[in-house]
């Protein structure tokens, strides 16, 4: 595998039905090297701070495969960039990954942390009101990621996978639990023994919490 694309956002206004937005969504690629920190790529724009970034959504990778998966799907050209990642690798599937994979980028290390679920924002920026629904199906999310090992990244730098080798659940899994409602103790607890990223650590747990008072 290598790196094809390294994207960066700048702050911009979107246009969702009701209101405005401001948004580092809109990403587009730069030739340059660039540095990334645990706190993700020097540049870039991170602006609801609640539900994205910090050190366990640091880096958010797409795949190529999954891009042209998408291009078939919609009948357009998908460019890198386009779903708001700041990684764009060749040949990359998200489905094949487990929670806690390492991601070796030039001299740079990422950890899979969580899947991407989709959001309004994502809609509004695809202009399309079904976007949530149709990505969430499609089970092609991508990968949110921790940094490891700081280190600048330049366009070609070669990737190689690491599994993994503690507990752990795929992608998938992930994914589609995420979407369950009435998730059970053995369900929550499998995905709290893995490396998850601290959102989805933080909710899960208070699930487990109310759960287990519920059936006291």
């Amino acid at each position: 595998m290598k790196l094809i694309s390294i994207n960066i956002g700048q702050e911009r206004t979107l246009q969702r039905k009701d209101r405005t937005e401001q948004t580092g969504i809109f990403k587009l690629p730069v030739t340059h090297a660039v540095m990334v920190t645990t706190l993700g790529l020097d540049g870039d724009v991170v602006m609801d701070k609640k539900n994205h970034g910090g050190v366990d959504q640091a880096v958010y990778v797409y795949g190529a495969a999954d891009y042209a998966w998408w291009s078939r799907e919609l009948g357009k050209d998908i460019f890198p960039g386009t779903f708001g990642e700041n990684l764009t690798i060749a040949e990359l599937e998200s489905a094949q990954f487990n929670i806690g994979d390492y991601l070796h980028v030039g001299d740079m290390t990422l950890q899979v942390t969580a899947p991407r679920i989709p959001c309004k924002t994502f809609a509004a920026r695809m202009e399309d009101p079904y976007w949530v629904k149709r990505f969430r199906y499609a089970e092609r999310p991508g990968l949110y990621c921790r940094v490891l090992k700081e280190g600048s990244v330049r366009v070609s730098d070669s990737v190689t996978v690491e599994s993994y080798a503690g507990e752990t659940i795929s992608i998938l899994q992930s994914y589609r639990e995420y979407y369950i409602k009435d998730k059970t103790e053995e369900m929550i607890r499998r995905q709290l023994h893995a490396p998850i990223d601290i959102r989805s650590r933080k909710s899960l747990q208070e699930e487990l919490q109310q759960l287990l008072e519920s059936a006291n």
